[in-house]
């Protein structure tokens, strides 16, 4: 089988969340000492036992899940040999694209963790609160989001497709008036939902250019290495390795489309057969049954996970 890392974004965040990966191997609790050391923070206090809003916070659940990402993946390969060298490509879905090449080694975990500390402040920040919004078109096409979207950018708003997660489940991103606008259109024009989704602030759209240019300085400061798999890019949904293309790739992906159904596509038209889902929970595992049935999933964020994902690569 070919084997494809993947890892999770925001929104998987939960109290707990590593705590057993900790308990249970020395390489996965060294993760999470090194994050909490690199911000100053006892990040993995607030994971293990804190208050859910506090961890829910952009800055906070950033870092967090790829924490717990990093770890489920160094107690992997510390404890049954497995790494992304066995892999054909890794892949995260928005912040989850920093998870998977701090996993590959492309950026360094203290590095990690503080862009991730930088990218939750500036994206948190880049609007005032109230005057962004995101929905969910569930059941919709995407020309028939591109279509919501048009009728959002009439009322002189920002209005974009945000996230492109699997057939039928696209989520669009901009002004609060647009989206109002475009969730109306939606519902009038045959789209199975519209819902307004409950963020804190318009991600992925034009709206998030100062948080953009966060990452941009930011970035420019931080070494990146080719990774140990290539990484299917969000904004791309093509392979890349090259460290020069990443870093623009991460600027570009702040205010671009995730574009996950086509990753998953790509992966899969190149021979992808099994994934690991490397993290907290398994709403890409979900997903990806609505772009690939044939799909082997495996989600890998607690102990017991790890063994058997072993067992059933080695065989």
């Amino acid at each position: 089988m070919t084997l494809a890392f993947i890892f999770p974004g925001q929104g998987s965040q939960e109290i707990g969340m590593g705590r057993a990966l900790a308990e249970a191997f020395p390489a996965a609790r060294a993760v999470f000492e090194e994050v909490d050391a690199a911000l100053g923070q006892g990040l993995s206090g607030l994971m293990w036992g804190g208050d859910l809003p506090e961890l829910t916070l952009t800055s906070n659940a950033q870092p967090a899940l790829m924490a717990h990402s990093v770890a489920a993946y160094r107690a992997l390969e510390a404890n049954f040999g497995i790494t992304v060298k066995d892999a054909a490509f890794v892949a995260g879905h928005s912040l989850g694209e920093y998870s998977a090449l701090a996993a590959a080694g492309a950026i360094s975990l203290a590095d990690t963790a503080r862009l991730l500390r930088i990218r939750g402040n500036a994206m948190q920040s880049a609007v005032k609160p109230g005057e962004g919004a995101m929905a969910a078109l569930l059941g919709a096409e995407i020309d028939q989001a591109e279509a919501a979207c048009a009728a959002g950018r009439a009322t002189g708003g920002a209005c974009e497709i945000a996230n492109d997660n699997a057939p039928g489940q696209l989520v669009i991103s901009g002004t609060k008036a647009a989206i109002d606008a475009a969730v109306a259109w939606s519902q009038a024009n045959g789209v199975k939902k519209a819902m307004a989704l409950n963020v804190s602030a318009p991600f992925h759209c034009s709206l998030m250019q100062r948080a953009a240019d966060a990452m941009a300085e930011a970035l420019a400061k931080t070494d990146i290495k080719a990774p140990g798999a290539p990484l299917v890019a969000n904004v791309s949904a093509t392979s890349v390795t090259d460290p020069e293309t990443i870093r623009q790739n991460l600027v570009k992906q702040v205010t671009g489309r995730v574009r996950w159904t086509e990753s998953v596509q790509f992966m899969v038209a190149q021979g992808v057969t099994m994934t690991a889902e490397t993290g907290n929970g398994k709403v890409l595992t979900v997903m990806q049954r609505r772009i690939e049935k044939s799909l082997n999933g495996f989600t890998l964020g607690h102990p017991e996970d790890l063994e058997a994902f072993a067992k059933a690569l080695k065989g």
